[in-house]
């Protein structure tokens, strides 16, 4: 993805395009006045050529006693009802207008506004974001004879005092916009390229890029080491499961925070298959592992100072006549046994046994766990809000208050002994599902019983958030945004 040149001033310079904010009511901000088109952005609401709606756009051309050659007038609604929603529907608006304008260095003053009781930091974060992120084209080769898109935007010139903290912020930004591409890309490749192979190459150029301590775990590894669990549902497929780790050492000899991604390349179901209609969509059952890589990615080019370790089980779940079963019995790395009631319940299996060897490999201080876990949690939450559940409130709150400032939202759902009645198995230790009610919970119950030492642990479930459907059907790169701020905000701890 072609990165854009930011910076922060209030002189600018040799910018060919202003963007300015329009309220309801003709108002806008300082830089109007500064550029002389306040009064031009007045008339033009006053005669109904411009109606300054949420994310509507306009683009003017050549505007007397304006030195550059374009304006663009963007949409807020009224001031007073200003949302988050609503501020960055217009960031977006934005970028597209640009996008589409032959604009090549743009001064945007938008994040001279910005909802109640946020602040300029808040709003370059968004914007830089935003920005960087429209760049993202999908243009693997094995989508045929497709020219890549070249963005002509080159530069951005915010309209802000330039500081340490304006400067940091858009560096942040622009990172985790790099690791959200990297994310979309692997999600949005073919399940017959993005196999847990390809997934163990991106973490070693991973590696080689950024100096990542980088290890994968064979089949024949997993065996001496007892992962009866992962290796159960990698039984069905041809291709050889990975478990994948990486460490990123920033802090010295501190204890890392470990990052556990589901990284089920193509999910079938197993034995227990899926309906046909939408099965495709299955690819996307390695969203977790994409979004840990392309976290490590953000990390590689941010450093902050801490240590952070990925751990990835990758493998597919297929059908085939070494497939686990349904009333199989399995041990996993834990050496509890695991009662397997449906194969389609394949994420906790891989994950408990990923939990468990990151715990003993690095001994982590906390760990967060992302998966495309649950259909429920698209029942609960629908696509806008990821699901959270953890063992730790200070670790639930911080992670759900990061994606607030992030809009990479989370709502966290209980955890409680009840649901563990749900688990109940009359011949193993327990079963892995818990039947239709709390299936979400239940599927956090179960991981919760592979936490060692009461270490702080949290599993998002990101089923509903990781892509979207439909026409705009692809990878959306989330959580990313929410992992990197809580990371930073773990580093300046």
């Amino acid at each position: 993805m072609k990165a854009i040149q930011f910076d922060c001033t209030l002189n600018p310079s040799d910018f060919d395009t202003l963007v300015v904010p329009v309220y309801a009511d003709g108002s806008s901000n300082a830089a109007a006045a500064t550029y002389g088109v306040n009064g031009l952005i007045q008339a033009l609401v006053e005669q109904k050529d411009f109606q300054p709606k949420v994310g509507h756009t306009l683009m003017l051309h050549t505007v007397a006693n304006l030195n550059c050659p374009r304006l663009l007038l963007v949409g807020l609604g009224e001031a007073e009802k200003l949302t988050v929603k609503k501020y960055l529907d217009a960031v977006n608006a934005t970028a597209s207008a640009l996008d589409h304008s032959g604009a090549r260095h743009a001064l945007i003053t938008l994040n001279s506004e910005v909802p109640n009781a946020e602040d300029s930091v808040w709003a370059l974060y968004h914007n830089t974001l935003q920005l960087q992120r429209s760049f993202y084209d999908y243009s693997h080769e094995s989508r045929g004879d497709r020219p890549e898109r070249d963005p002509v935007l080159t530069a951005v010139t915010f309209w802000a005092e330039d500081t340490p903290a304006h400067r940091d912020i858009i560096t942040q930004a622009q990172a985790t916009a790099f690791g959200m591409a990297l994310t979309q890309d692997l999600a949005n490749l073919p399940p017959n390229i993005c196999t847990p192979q390809y997934l163990a190459d991106t973490a070693v150029g991973l590696g080689q890029i950024y100096g990542f301590e980088v290890e994968v775990i064979e089949r024949e590894e997993m065996e001496r080491l007892g992962m009866g669990a992962l290796l159960a549902v990698a039984r069905g497929s041809e291709a050889p499961p990975k478990l994948i780790s990486l460490r990123y050492n920033g802090a010295g000899d501190a204890p890392p925070i470990a990052l556990v991604g589901k990284g089920v390349t193509f999910d079938s179901g197993g034995i227990s298959l899926k309906p046909g209609a939408g099965m495709d969509e299955m690819k996307y059952d390695m969203a977790g592992a994409a979004a840990v890589l392309g976290t490590f990615k953000a990390l590689g080019e941010l450093k902050p100072k801490l240590n952070v370790v990925a751990v990835i089980p990758a493998t597919e779940n297929m059908p085939s006549g070494k497939a686990a079963k349904p009333g199989d019995v399995i041990t996993s790395l834990s050496g509890q046994t695991i009662e397997i009631l449906n194969t389609d319940a394949e994420g906790r299996l891989i994950l408990c046994d990923a939990l468990t060897w990151a715990q003993r490999q690095f001994k982590p201080a906390k760990i967060v766990d992302l998966a495309t876990l649950t259909g429920a949690c698209i029942i609960a939450l629908g696509h806008h809000i990821s699901g959270l559940m953890s063992n730790d409130k200070t670790l639930a709150e911080t992670l759900q208050q990061t994606g607030e400032w992030t809009y990479d939202r989370l709502w966290r759902l209980p955890l409680s002994e009840e649901y563990d009645q749900q688990l109940k198995s009359n011949f193993a230790d327990m079963a892995n599902i818990g039947g239709r009610p709390a299936g979400t919970i239940t599927a956090g119950q179960f991981l919760a019983r592979f936490i060692e030492d009461n270490r702080p642990w949290a599993h998002l479930d990101i089923a509903g958030t990781a892509w979207l459907s439909g026409d705009k059907k692809g990878a959306t790169g989330r959580p990313v945004p929410t992992l990197i701020a809580w990371l930073l905000s773990e580093a300046a701890t």
